[in-house]
């Protein structure tokens, strides 16, 4: 069982129903309808890397927990952190490609969220086994610059701190020729909602149950100090 600790809009926001349209999969388990801008095969087919993990901003990343701790003692501090730490606002979205692969990113460089993302990593690092060989080599070390390499064994995920980058996945790697086609079904689904700032307002746990299954919302922890809203 791994852990992680992600933003995502909840499910009823118009940026989730339409970002869980387009990938295929609600992470908080609803329904979700085929989008119209292209067809459902080549959608499923770019989509299938995002759809496991649901539509999230990653914080931190996943983890298996512990030995020391435990799933209640994890949302128990997931609790004390939201209602210390206030919302960031992102005042705009805008779509872009990340080595290949379509996600939603900040317009503007914002240092308010990558100190709350810095915040997240170091918080929350008690929480995390070290990482074994196998889940080493899995993020193929030979190809990581030095600080990423530093952040893997350090922190468990190479882009972290000064390689973080807010980023929200939509799709797997795209090649050159298939790019201009799927960019424009993204922009034409996605324009409106994207006119909106987006609150970064709570953390939500979410929970892969056992290897390769999808990443599910266990828990939904709003910033500021008000209550924890949880989903399960």
């Amino acid at each position: 069982m791994r852990y992680a600790i992600y933003f995502t809009p909840l499910q009823d926001e118009p940026l989730a129903r339409i970002a869980a349209n387009w990938l295929g999969r609600d992470p908080f388990g609803a329904a979700t309808r085929p989008v119209e801008a292209v067809s459902a095969a080549e959608v499923a087919f770019h989509t299938a890397s995002a759809r496991r993990y649901g539509f999230h901003a990653t914080l931190k990343a996943p983890f298996r927990l512990a030995s020391n701790e435990t799933e209640a003692s994890l949302r128990a501090a997931l609790d004390d952190f939201a209602e210390a730490t206030p919302v960031v606002t992102v005042p705009r979205l805008v779509v872009s490609q990340i080595d290949s692969f379509f996600a939603l990113v900040p317009e503007a460089p914002l240092p308010g969220l990558n100190r709350f993302a810095d915040d997240v990593v170091r918080g929350f690092d008690r929480f995390r086994a070290p990482l074994t060989d196998a889940e080493i080599e899995r993020r193929s070390p030979d190809s990581l610059k030095p600080d990423e390499f530093r952040n893997l064994c350090q922190w468990g995920y190479p882009y972290v701190f000064e390689t973080f980058r807010f980023h929200m996945t939509l799709s797997g790697r795209v090649s050159s020729q298939e790019s201009p086609r799927l960019r424009l079904a993204i922009d034409s689904l996605f324009a409106d909602v994207l006119q909106r700032p987006v609150p970064v307002d709570a953390l939500t746990l979410f929970v892969e149950t056992e290897p390769g299954a999808p990443f599910m919302v266990l828990s939904h922890h709003a910033l500021g100090r008000r209550p924890a809203r949880r989903t399960a």
